[in-house]
């Protein structure tokens, strides 16, 4: 068996454990690319979004966790180099409290917009309650990867247009340019505000 063959078996047998992989990893691409393959018949669609749910509940349980055991500590010792000041600290933690459940609930909506991350080690650093931290993140999670793999799926139909031999490279790019372009838009709209 030669090499591609061995790679297109390794990829056919493991593509629920790269969809979870890919999801814990990145995420938003990778649920995208989920819903491309689902259309493409390469997965099933209900399989893929359980594998790329798991994926993102513990990758959003690991993030929490960074900032709940290291976070804090990081930050009193260092955060002086960034201006984090413990007064600054405390003035975040009464806001974070105040309002944590409409700031996870937007960072989860729009988590491809790069925000998600540091709200969620600032969740886990402000210490919000974790089954209230969990139950958010999995309705949002809910809502968020059936919304991506909806638009991988819906939007699959491009690659019918794209010649066979590179229809592969494009279903694979596809979602990484839509958010790198995302990425572009939200940094000119930070730098016009």
């Amino acid at each position: 068996m030669n090499l591609l063959t061995t790679l297109v078996v390794f990829l056919e047998q493991s593509k629920y454990f790269l969809l979870f992989a890919g999801s814990y990893l990145e995420g938003s691409a990778a649920m995208m690319t989920g819903g491309l393959l689902a259309r493409l018949g390469i997965v099933s669609f209900g399989l893929a979004y359980l594998a790329l749910f798991i994926g993102d509940v513990l990758a959003d349980i690991m993030w929490y966790l960074i900032g709940r055991f290291a976070a804090f500590s990081f930050f009193v010792r260092y955060g002086y180099l960034i201006g984090a000041t413990p007064e600054i600290l405390k003035k975040v933690e009464v806001k974070f409290h105040h309002y944590h459940t409409k700031i996870l609930i937007i960072s989860k909506l729009t988590m491809g917009l790069g925000l998600a991350v540091p709200v969620l080690i600032t969740a886990g650093m402000m210490r919000v309650p974790f089954s209230r931290y969990v139950t958010i993140n999995i309705l949002g999670g809910i809502v968020w990867i059936f919304l991506l793999m909806c638009i991988g799926y819906y939007f699959g139909n491009v690659l019918s247009y794209i010649p066979a031999k590179f229809g592969i490279a494009a279903a694979i790019a596809t979602p990484f340019i839509f958010f790198f372009a995302m990425s572009l838009l939200t940094k000119k709209l930070k730098t016009i505000a």
